[in-house]
């Protein structure tokens, strides 16, 4: 039998539970819940972790529930934050909506039909017709002021720790996803609900609104995995690009791949455990095998490996291998055709620029390595460098009597120049 708690545990994916869970998880299958709220229209790594507590929930047996949180997003979670959230037009938050159910689906089969399969919900379609004075008596009445003034993340802001003050709206927060936990349990029987460290305020509201609106007599769960940070205490899934998305046309599947293979030694021994699902065994031999022969990052290279694997696919993954494999290995004039266009361009992000026409192609190679794409600064250096043998075009060395065609052109308006090991220079060949 998978256990759910011990798999988490030994990976450290726990942070706090309230009383009860181990024994509710042991009695029977449970519908346990993760709410993504719509900030974007896609989800970063930081989010693959309840992505994957819920892929591990139902591996166990139980009844992973995802929801997304139509109207949780138009308030926005105070929670961490120091300013008050801009608030998201209906458009935008339809379209972030879509994007997240998207992303999610990817991981998680909802249209499944075993017996535990996975469910998608979100939460305006039980929010959008309930009255504020409906919620006021039936909701507000059952959590005192002092009970939601008293987490830490309304203290810091009402302190002037964190921002300065904290409007009604934001402060209703808690309560509307108490409210969601509340609803999930009485209409789908969900009893237990997960999610991020930083949620525990907003979670125990959830077990608290339960229990009151049911008497006491309703059991109600909650536990919580740590924020993924780096080993200098940093927030973790951020490159200087910004975050790293789990949609390829936001971050490449080759930049995606390298900011696996990036990570430090000590955070790649914690990551692969959260990101992965190699089992115990394998992550502890990966562990004591890379730190007896550090310099070969055995631990970097299978965490980038499984990681973009689970994400985007074997395929993807073989291409972004690959990509690599141009800047840092052996590769020839086709590996590089072989790439679509976003990941050649991705690899070559940063390299210096020009631009020439297409009715310059097939014309002398000092002019195209000099004046017509400025890479050389004069036909002199050009000359001098093809006699040194010292130029590559798309990675295959050229000799003063090469001529490049149409043919040559990399997704039909690249050509890599290339001059040593390390100086490169994007072409772009317009019609």
């Amino acid at each position: 039998m998978y256990d759910f708690l011990e798999e988490l545990r030994w990976r450290g994916m726990i942070q706090d539970t309230t009383p009860g869970v181990e024994e509710q998880l042991a009695k029977e299958s449970t519908k346990g819940y993760i709410g993504f709220d719509p900030t974007a229209d896609s989800l970063h790594v930081g989010s693959l972790v309840p992505i994957l507590i819920l892929m591990h929930f139902h591996k166990a047996g139980h009844k992973p529930v995802a929801l997304v949180g139509g109207a949780t997003g138009m308030i926005g979670d105070p929670t961490g934050k120091s300013d008050e959230r801009n608030l998201l037009d209906e458009e935008t938050l339809a379209k972030n909506v879509a994007g997240i159910k998207r992303v999610l689906s990817r991981f998680i089969d909802f249209d499944s039909t075993d017996e535990n399969a996975p469910e998608l919900v979100n939460n305006y379609d039980w929010m959008k017709d309930f009255s504020f004075i409906d919620f006021a008596r039936t909701v507000g009445k059952r959590i005192t002021v002092n009970y939601m003034m008293a987490k830490d993340s309304v203290k810091k802001r009402l302190s002037g720790e964190l921002g300065a003050g904290m409007s009604f709206t934001e402060f209703t927060y808690q309560l509307i996803q108490g409210y969601d936990f509340y609803y999930l349990n009485k209409e789908k029987g969900v009893k237990f609900q997960m999610g991020g460290s930083d949620q525990w305020g907003n979670m125990t509201t959830g077990t608290e609104l339960v229990r009151r609106m049911n008497d006491g007599e309703t059991e109600a769960y909650a536990m919580t995995c740590p924020l993924v940070t780096k080993a200098d205490g940093t927030k973790f899934g951020k490159s200087e690009g910004g975050n790293i998305w789990l949609d390829a046309d936001k971050t490449s599947v080759y930049k995606f791949y390298q900011f696996w293979l990036n990570v430090t030694d000590e955070d790649a021994e914690k990551f692969i455990k959260f990101y992965t699902f190699l089992d115990r065994e394998t992550i502890e031999k990966l562990i004591e095998e890379h730190r007896e022969t550090p310099h070969l990052r055995v631990l970097q290279k299978t965490l980038a490996e499984e990681v973009t694997k689970l994400v985007h696919g074997e395929e993807e993954l073989n291409l972004a291998i690959k990509a690599s494999q141009i800047l840092f290995g052996k590769s020839t004039s086709q590996d590089l055709k072989d790439l679509t266009e976003q990941t050649f361009l991705s690899v070559f992000e940063g390299v210096p620029q020009g631009e020439m026409s297409k009715d310059d192609l097939g014309g002398d190679i000092v002019d195209l390595l000099s004046e017509k794409s400025g890479f050389l600064k004069s036909k002199a250096e050009a000359r001098r460098a093809l006699k040194e043998n010292s130029i590559s075009i798309n990675k295959d060395k050229v000799s003063a009597d090469f001529v490049p065609k149409e043919d040559d052109l990399i997704a039909g308006k690249y050509l890599l120049l290339q001059r040593g090991k390390k100086n490169y220079f994007l072409l772009i060949v317009n019609d």
